[in-house]
């Protein structure tokens, strides 16, 4: 039976994928596409797997996107760990499920931390796949340069544990609203969409737990700066210009520790750019996997 709550695209894009049990977590997978080297898209906090919808059909060759444990269409267990560790975790079971032996990662926001520690593993030998090449959009590599919302703040004061009842509808969209900005304003269903998949299955009383990603994100944020600055791949950023959060000195700080990063700016666009600007965006993931590395910045520059 359809869920009344989910919009069209949501429906279609759940109706696409498939769940994959992974070491006991239901973890929802949506694949497109064939080739040799599979593009893993990896979505951040609090949004989900659909967030890459509309740039999947501008990407070329086998195209996976997942959810991760705790959002989208994925398990929800209040008992679970979602720690970043094992969030990293559940993406190398996945890749060893589907038998890759290799891809490209293409991630946002909490995904970047998730890709980084994925990078850290494969510079120490430890990772079941290889990783042809990084690419990073909008997230807090940094997060000492991260300015967050009011409702990151809030989530963060209360206990770290499910709540009890919903989160109001009223805050979740105001928060959710702080990660735009008036130069860079949500499409027309985009919220309605972030919020849909928050609360399916109950997953905005997790929102407390779940944010305790930034915590441990400061408690390992050397070791996750080495995991992008060693590796050895081609790393690109692109990177919404307007971002209120994942603010633009992150890319400087990053290409200043690792000068063969590859830098492209998004004027107009801030920080959800697959989905304020999914041509534009997608275009510049294409033409990174169609460029060599090398360092420098194109796009805007920044001063």
């Amino acid at each position: 039976m359809p869920d009344q709550h989910l919009s069209p695209s949501l429906s279609a894009w759940r109706d696409g994928g498939r769940r994959v049990d992974l070491a006991g977590r239901s973890v929802f997978v949506h694949e497109s596409g064939t080739g040799e080297v599979p593009i893993v898209l990896i979505h951040g906090f609090p949004g989900s797997s659909h967030d890459w919808a509309r740039i999947v059909p501008h990407l070329p060759g086998r195209i996976v996107a997942m959810d991760l444990p705790g959002y989208g269409f994925s398990d929800k267990s209040t008992g679970a760990s979602y720690s970043l560790f094992d969030q990293a975790d559940v993406v190398e079971r996945l890749v060893a499920e589907l038998g890759m032996r290799r891809c490209v990662i293409v991630a946002h926001d909490m995904g970047d931390t998730v890709t980084a520690e994925l990078a850290a593993r494969a510079n120490a030998g430890r990772l079941g796949f290889a990783i042809d090449r990084v690419i990073l959009t909008n997230g807090s590599i940094f997060i000492d340069l991260a300015q967050l919302t009011r409702g990151q703040r809030l989530a963060l004061r209360l206990p770290g544990r499910a709540l009890p009842f919903p989160m109001p509808g009223l805050v979740l969209r105001r928060s959710l609203l702080e990660s735009f900005t008036t130069s860079a304003p949500p499409p027309r269903g985009a919220i309605d969409d972030l919020i849909a998949m928050i609360r399916h299955g109950r997953g905005d009383r997790l929102l407390p737990r779940l944010i305790r990603y930034i915590e441990e994100r400061r408690a390992h944020q050397a070791e996750w700066t080495a995991g992008l600055v060693d590796f050895s791949g081609p790393l690109t950023l692109i990177w919404g210009e307007e971002d209120p959060i994942a603010v633009l000195a992150m890319t400087r700080r990053l290409v200043s520790l690792r000068p063969s990063t590859t830098l492209v700016t998004l004027p107009g666009v801030g920080h959800w750019p697959a989905i304020e600007a999914p041509v534009v965006f997608a275009a510049q993931v294409v033409a990174a996997l169609a460029d060599p590395p090398g360092p420098g910045t194109v796009g805007t520059p920044i001063a």
